[in-house]
């Protein structure tokens, strides 16, 4: 990869900001005390505020709009503080999962913004078309487990030579499916399983595990016959959403696992 084109990458850009937010905080100090009873609304804040506006209201706010929005701001800041002050902050899961999901979104945000290219997608409809195709069908088998870890010990026995018959837990899903059209894997099995048959290669070896609503599955996809594709430009729409989709999941698991790394982690048991 040139340096041009990292240059050019989001995952950079968000190691980047995330290096440059590190740097202010470190030359600033101490951050401010929530608790403090002093607090500054510069001309950049409102600057900010009226330009959120304009992008959803798609007309710049009146000074009336304007004075509302930071009053409403300075009530969030003023309730923020003394939740702060107060310790709410501290073993709440509401909390936790909200700032986690903040991470996400930063670390996959430009893709919500980036407008592919028409070769992009018709590369990605090329590579990918059972997701776009009008009745693909599909030949499997599966197993089904309530937790990972038993579903990767019945995978390591299935490498060693053992008999699928005898693996896996009871439910209420047949463990063969000839020729299952996609709709009717998606009715059985939940849309989340269907989508992992699209992407499992090669054909006729098990693999996983795979998640679905239902737990833990290992699959072995015996075919997977595809049907007609309708031209790119009657499905354009739905091949950018499914490669903008794809994109966002790509770019937050490659910021984690880069910031997982960062990490030295002791599970106790």
């Amino acid at each position: 990869m040139t340096l041009k084109t990292l240059v050019r990458e989001p995952l950079v850009h968000f190691l980047i900001a995330g290096a440059a937010l590190f740097a202010f905080f470190a030359w600033k100090g101490e951050p401010a005390d929530p608790a403090s009873r002093t607090i500054t609304i510069s001309q950049e804040d409102r600057a900010r505020l009226a330009l959120q506006w304009q992008q959803t209201m798609q007309r710049p706010p009146t000074d009336a709009e304007l004075d509302s929005l930071t009053e409403t701001w300075l009530r969030e800041e003023i309730l923020y503080r003394e939740a702060l002050r107060l310790g709410l902050d501290q073993g709440d899961a509401v909390v936790r999962k909200r700032l986690a999901n903040k991470m996400d979104y930063l670390s996959a945000s430009a893709a919500e913004t980036e407008e592919p290219s028409d070769r992009t997608l018709r590369q990605w409809l090329a590579d990918r078309p059972q997701r776009f195709a009008n009745d693909t069908a599909y030949t499997f088998d599966q197993l089904y487990f309530s937790e990972r870890t038993r579903a990767e010990a019945a995978l390591a026995s299935l490498n060693s030579g053992a008999g699928w018959q005898a693996l896996g837990q009871t439910i209420s899903l047949p463990p063969t499916a000839e020729q299952q059209t996609a709709d009717a894997v998606e009715g059985r099995f939940g849309i989340v399983f269907r989508e992992q048959l699209d992407n499992i290669a090669p054909l006729g070896r098990w693999t996983g595990p795979h998640v679905s609503g239902f737990g833990w599955h290992l699959i072995r996809l015996r075919q997977r016959d595809t049907g007609k594709v309708p031209p790119f430009a009657q499905i354009r729409e739905q091949v950018e959403n499914d490669w903008r989709a794809q994109t966002l999941e790509d770019r937050k698991a490659k910021a984690y696992q880069l910031l997982r790394d960062a990490y030295d982690v002791t599970v106790e048991k």
